[in-house]
């Protein structure tokens, strides 16, 4: 498909909503070889400040040298903003490209009653197999929702965690409570991985 069908494509993904939980996700990534198992990542969650913190870091590692993927959502301008390496945009023979790729990944997924991706799930999901494309040297990745059951937490290859403030949001998913909200947002920690925070409620 051409970049304008591949957007109408993911435009059609979002009928789907938002659903937690890995396994679609795992599924949709064995079957395009995991790509994100090639990368180094600093993994971001929290109510607020994720935009501003994933801003400030990847612009300092670019500053520093590094290849810097980031992945963010919403987006002001355009939806290839989502995407960026060193702050350049996805091109869009690139997003055709991988979307044809997991289009296909997801009709085999259908076919064997495996799973649907959501919208959310399909875009990480192209982020990682242009960060790859890229050869990037680090790529700067917030959760869309939550933490312990977002899609982008199936990455077991990050350098940092950063936890951002956290108050009560999306507490139909996560809990109704401070509490069970930070323990859903805690989910991206790894054991032996460096944790930044600040002091919070």
């Amino acid at each position: 498909m051409n970049y304008e069908e591949a957007r109408v494509y993911l435009d059609e993904t979002s009928k789907y909503g938002s659903v937690l939980g890995l396994e679609n996700m795992k599924a949709l990534l064995d079957r395009l070889d995991n790509p994100q198992e090639s990368l180094k990542f600093i993994h971001i969650s929290g109510t607020n400040g994720k935009g501003t913190v994933l801003a400030y870091l990847s612009t300092i590692l670019r500053k520093a040298g590094y290849r810097t993927g980031r992945y963010i959502s919403p987006t002001l301008f355009s939806y290839r903003e989502r995407i960026q390496v060193n702050e350049e945009k996805i091109e869009k023979e690139s997003l055709a490209r991988h979307v044809t790729a997991i289009a296909q990944a997801i009709e085999e997924m259908k076919a064997e009653h495996a799973g649907n991706p959501t919208a959310f799930e399909v875009e990480t999901a192209l982020s990682f197999l242009y960060f790859k494309e890229k050869q990037c040297d680090i790529v700067v990745l917030e959760t869309g929702l939550g933490g312990a059951l977002d899609a982008t937490n199936v990455i077991k290859t990050t350098v940092m965690e950063v936890i951002t403030s956290i108050s009560m949001d999306h507490m139909e998913f996560l809990g109704d409570t401070l509490e069970k909200i930070a323990k859903e947002k805690a989910g991206i920690v790894k054991e032996g991985i460096d944790l930044i925070t600040a002091e919070d409620k």
